[in-house]
């Protein structure tokens, strides 16, 4: 086994210890949004392929009804995804004309207009060969407010535990079912008006016996914790947030657990024991989207709306509230940090996307220093974030051209591969199988 390898292999061990949520499941599997331990990498042992096309490499296929945005998620020998899909019932005319009315008119071009009656729909694949095992639709409801031109109304990706299945519609309900398909319980938390409508996306996490959901909009933003068996809610936190949409990280020191929570005008750590502030600190940009990650001594919040903003935290240094406290904070950057891609972590290095762009910076997680910053050839604009699996990193563009780049300090491109479909969604991995959703399609990408 190379040095490579076993610094791979030690790193996701020490990351794996120190992400509760992650701890639950396989390492080998991808059960929850960003992957086992939270930082966009899969496990040791996956080794997708480095090059495809609609013609090679492809192992199948399926056409995913309806349109979302939230990432696949993979358990053993099944796949679980969400989607929306129009119905053929119209919307009141005057109800849409309202809520075309409520976008705002810079956000108004291409934005999704709430014209049909949704069924909101959790499906299961088979992992081998694609086939649907069951949908189910959770809910059949009339979309409270449009989204924006890249998003939908089922952007938040599912996770599980192996034993329930937990998928998020924001407004339209929490649903958590067998996996099989049978609903166990659900709740609504209420109704939420993202900024200029663009749309909700946030995705629950898990914190021992708890399921974590932060909800960030244009009201009362809060925090919630429910007990995962049976939706009983043992605490909620108001937060004085406007929207933002970071999914929580939850982090395990020792035997204590801490919550982070990266948003606009505060970055906050909450105790799961009473939703009690640990620490906190500024810094953020406005939009707040990547979520956090951590090395098991850092945690790295960044955004990159209408400026830029990262920010290493020493969690050992990390208590009460940060501000103007220098020994707090290890390092921080200033530019070419992302606006909706989460950064991946991978060998003590931080990879990340500027803004939207096919720009890619990697930097020493430990220091901060750059170790490359370059434009990727023939991607203009990425939403989903990238994946590192088997030493290498995969960036999808929009347009459906995914890069693959040999992880490490060198800038190193393998290869460029496109398919016939667009790509928002942030790609999977387990084994040698690479899951990218598309908008219409599904793929599994695996080798001969």
């Amino acid at each position: 086994m190379n040095s490579k390898k076993c610094l791979a292999i030690f790193s996701i061990a020490c990351i794996l210890a120190m992400t509760a949520g992650a701890a639950d499941a396989p390492v080998s599997d991808w059960p929850q949004w960003r992957g086992p331990t939270a930082t966009g990498e899969a496990s040791p042992d996956a080794n997708p392929p480095v090059s495809w096309s609609e013609e090679s490499n492809i192992a199948w296929k399926t056409a995913i009804p309806g349109s979302g945005r939230s990432s696949p998620i993979i358990w053993k020998d099944r796949i679980f995804i969400t989607t929306a899909l129009p119905t053929a019932t119209a919307v009141d005319p005057e109800k849409v004309k309202a809520a075309v009315n409520d976008i705002p008119e810079f956000a108004r071009k291409g934005a999704h207009v709430p014209d049909k009656v949704l069924q909101f729909m959790v499906m299961a694949l088979k992992r081998s060969d694609g086939s649907v095992l069951w949908q189910k639709t959770v809910c059949e409801q009339a979309p409270l407010a449009g989204t924006h031109a890249d998003g939908s109304w089922a952007s938040g990706s599912p996770i599980t535990d192996g034993e329930l299945l937990y998928a998020y519609f924001g407004s339209y309900g929490l649903y958590v079912m067998t996996l099989d398909g049978e609903i166990k319980w659900s709740k609504n938390l209420g109704a939420f008006k993202t900024r200029a409508n663009f749309g909700e996306g946030v995705s629950p996490v898990f914190c021992g016996d708890l399921l974590i959901i932060n909800q960030d909009f244009e009201g009362a933003s809060f925090i919630v914790a429910l007990d995962r068996k049976s939706g009983e809610e043992k605490w909620r936190v108001k937060r004085d947030e406007a929207t933002s949409w970071a999914t929580p990280l939850v982090i395990q020191q020792g035997d204590k657990k801490q919550i982070v929570v990266s948003a606009t005008k505060r970055i906050r750590s909450y105790n799961p024991a009473d939703g009690s502030v640990l620490w906190e600190i500024g810094g953020m940009t406005a939009n707040v989207i990547p979520c956090p990650l951590t090395d098991g001594n850092l945690v790295f919040c960044m955004s990159g709306f209408r400026g830029n903003a990262l920010l290493a935290i020493k969690l050992a240094a990390a208590s009460g509230d940060l501000t103007g406290k220098a020994e707090a904070v290890a390092w921080e950057c200033k530019k070419e940090t992302p606006y909706v891609p989460s950064p991946v972590l991978s060998g003590g290095l931080l990879y990340y996307i500027k803004t939207n762009d096919g720009f890619l910076t990697c930097a020493d997680a430990a220091t901060g220093k750059v170790q490359y910053a370059s434009k990727l050839e023939n991607i203009k604009n990425v939403f989903a974030s990238p994946v590192a699996a088997g030493g290498n990193l995969y960036v999808p563009g929009k347009d459906g051209l995914t890069v693959v780049l040999k992880l490490g300090p060198k800038f190193e491109v393998l290869s460029s591969n496109k398919l016939d479909d667009g790509i928002i969604a942030s790609p999977a991995v387990a084994g040698k199988e690479l899951f990218i959703r598309g908008y219409k399609n599904l793929y599994c990408i695996r080798g001969k």
